[in-house]
């Protein structure tokens, strides 16, 4: 029953969009055709996935399918439902969403192609996360990489979304390759395409090729630095509810991809755990690096995701570790931290991408320096900001604190465990992660200072207006989940425990116990009555008529926006620090002379992977294969030699 109400669901997402266009077209009435559609998909597969984590299984469905190697496989276990419910539930509140920050009358041109390609994509990762088929797999694979790139290109009279388009369609081909090649091998190994395996030889030299193939393919996808090279352009050019489904959602398809392909496998290597390991330390230190000089709003959010997928595979690492070595505890908590951190990272990133909407649909900007004073403005927007940025910094008493605190624990019981240099290595993760979370209060407290306090640096945002309550509801019940799952973490402990046995079993330990949930939710609770009644105190007190009386002001005859920290100013320290790596471009203020020229300090930081790595590597071998253009004539006869003597080639080496 599970897996036939999941494919009614997506069938249900795949034609929400044409369904819309064809009986409504590009119009007010199929907006909402189109969000009941998505909203009836969604209820169907979080229907399944909520009977999975409950404990209801109800086995694989499995049909003949004339494909060769394939097979119409699908199974609805707690790991698939995981990752199903968040489709389901972000991408319907996105949709929601999607009412009035991108409706048909506003944008006649793009609306129903947004709508076909946005049901698309949720179907393809619906039908990925079910899969037990290889061919399966990567036809769900392929449909959201495709209708992804529809999505992100969805205003394509601008000159930056083509070109975002183009670099992520370029990287998910390559990353295409890549999870073709890592299922050719699993083919090898295990003799068939089915994705139902366990008990694989991890010691073997294949396993290692296919582990290695995996991490390159569904690494790029989740936005592994420095694989991570199209997801800065593309989330900050898509519209901002495609950008929260991105972000919150089809980067976690590269995360499930690798929790999957390491469920394959026993006796898995140490070094398996560590490269892992030193591959999300490595994304979540730059990932907030790079954020906090960012001028761009989407794109410093962008980046954020880089950080947390970052966090996600340090907690995947620590639990190939403690499989590793025969450590279940580390497996338990490394596990328990990524699955949790898939959703939290979800819930609240899929809020500060709606909240960067609303800010961008009021005024028509996404650069932080031209912003300012919007709380006054934006009031709900800004608050639902605020919420989220609290969340992602992994402060308590929110969601993002708890999952951090299971790789927090997994980290320091790896370093008290009689591990070696793996121990050792693992255990310097926890100050890793304290600075990353420091270094992501630096980066909210910019932006929510030069966004929303202050003075409105320009013209838009003095005028603008807050967002309608469509676009409202979503973020609020985005921000009621991060605060449950914060304050009630004890809630979501028994789907994770099933989560974790479908991944590869827990044996006796329980994540209860190890994790010390009941004091963590207690402590969790308590903080958050005590912020509730702090700001229903600050509520009823602000309701009084304000005194009046005059301030000393400094010697200013008049404050101006001018004399307000921009965004260069305010991360030139941090960014400083990591020069080395981001290989900032800085303006500086000419002072010099008695009656100095006005100037400004600004920074700018390049895509150094792209802009400095990739680009330039591809720009040669363009140069260098443009010398041979004149094989390509146009000539069909000579084009047909061509290949006969290609394949004459190929005859003698086989031979």
């Amino acid at each position: 029953m599970n897996e036939l109400l999941a494919l009614i669901g997506i069938v249900v997402l795949a034609g929400s969009g044409v369904l819309a266009a064809i009986v409504r077209g590009a119009t007010t009435a199929g907006d909402r055709l189109f969000a009941a559609l998505v909203l009836l998909g969604s209820s169907c597969g979080l229907v399944a996935s909520g009977l999975a984590l409950a404990g209801i299984d109800t086995g694989p469905l499995t049909r003949a399918w004339s494909v060769p190697g394939g097979m119409l496989a699908v199974h609805v276990d707690p790991l698939s439902a995981m990752f199903l419910a968040q489709i389901c539930v972000i991408g319907a509140l996105c949709a929601i969403y999607g009412l009035r920050y991108w409706a048909a009358p506003e944008n006649p041109r793009t609306s129903v192609r947004l709508r076909a390609f946005y049901g698309l994509m949720m179907a393809g990762m619906a039908l990925l996360v079910i899969a037990r088929n290889g061919i399966l797999f990567l036809v769900g694979w392929e449909i959201m990489a495709i209708a992804a790139f529809f999505t992100i290109t969805a205003d394509d009279n601008e000159g930056p979304v083509r070109e975002a388009g183009f670099v992520y369609l370029i990287a998910t081909r390559v990353g295409t390759l890549g999870v073709f090649a890592t299922f050719a091998v699993l083919r090898s190994i295990s003799g068939s395409f089915s994705l139902s395996l366990e008990g694989l030889d991890g010691a073997a030299p294949l396993a290692t090729a296919a582990f290695l193939l995996g991490v390159a393919g569904f690494g790029l996808k989740a936005g592994l630095m420095p694989l991570h090279v199209w997801l800065p352009g593309a989330h900050a050019n898509a519209p901002s509810h495609v950008s929260a489904l991105m972000s919150g959602v089809l980067i976690k398809m590269g995360i499930y991809g690798l929790l999957r392909l390491c469920s394959f496998f026993e006796a898995i290597p140490v070094w398996w755990g560590l490269f892992l390991f030193a591959l999300g330390v490595l994304s979540a230190i730059l990932g907030v690096a790079f954020a906090i000089a960012q001028h761009d709003l989407k794109r410093l959010l962008a980046y954020h995701s880089v950080e947390n997928i970052g966090i996600i595979v340090m907690g995947l690492g620590i639990a190939l570790l403690g499989q590793a070595t025969g450590h279940k505890p580390l497996m338990v908590l490394g596990l328990a931290g990524a699955l949790l951190h898939v959703w939290n990272h979800g819930l609240f990133k899929a809020l500060l991408f709606l909240s960067a909407g609303s800010v961008i649909r009021a005024t028509h900007t996404r650069d932080i320096d031209a912003l300012g004073g919007l709380i006054k403005r934006l009031p709900w927007t800004s608050w639902a900001f605020l919420l989220g940025a609290v969340a992602i910094c992994g402060l308590p008493p929110l969601n993002g604190f708890v999952s951090e605190w299971f790789v927090y624990l997994a980290m320091l019981r790896a370093g008290s465990l009689p591990m070696g240099t793996a121990g050792v290595a693992a255990a310097l993760g926890v100050p890793v992660l304290a600075l990353v979370g420091a270094l992501a209060v630096a980066c909210f407290v910019k932006v929510f200072g030069v966004v929303f306090l202050g003075e409105p640096r320009e013209s838009r945002a003095r005028a603008a207006l807050e967002s309608p309550r469509t676009m409202l509801w979503p973020m609020a019940v985005l921000g009621a989940c991060c605060i449950t799952i914060g304050a009630l973490p004890i809630l979501v402990v028994p789907i994770l425990q099933n989560a974790l046995s479908a991944w590869g079993g827990t044996g006796t330990e329980t994540l209860g116990s190890l994790a010390a949930v009941k004091p963590l939710a207690w402590t969790n609770g308590l903080l958050a009555l005590g912020v509730l009644l702090t700001a229903l105190l600050l509520a009823r007190l602000s309701r009084r008529a304000p005194a009046t009386a005059p301030t000393w002001d400094c010697g200013y005859a008049q404050v101006s926006p001018t004399m307000q920290y921009s965004a260069s100013s305010f991360a030139e320290r941090v960014v400083g620090i990591f020069a080395s790596a981001l290989r900032p471009r800085v303006e500086t203020a000419d002072l010099s002379g008695p009656f100095p020229q006005p100037s400004r300090f600004h920074t700018h930081v390049p895509e150094v992977v792209l802009d400095l790595v990739v680009l330039p590597i591809t720009r040669r071998i363009d140069r260098f294969a443009s010398q041979f253009h004149w094989i390509q004539h146009g000539r069909v006869n000579l084009y047909l030699l061509y290949v006969v003597a290609a394949l004459v080639v190929m005859l003698f080496i086989w031979r």
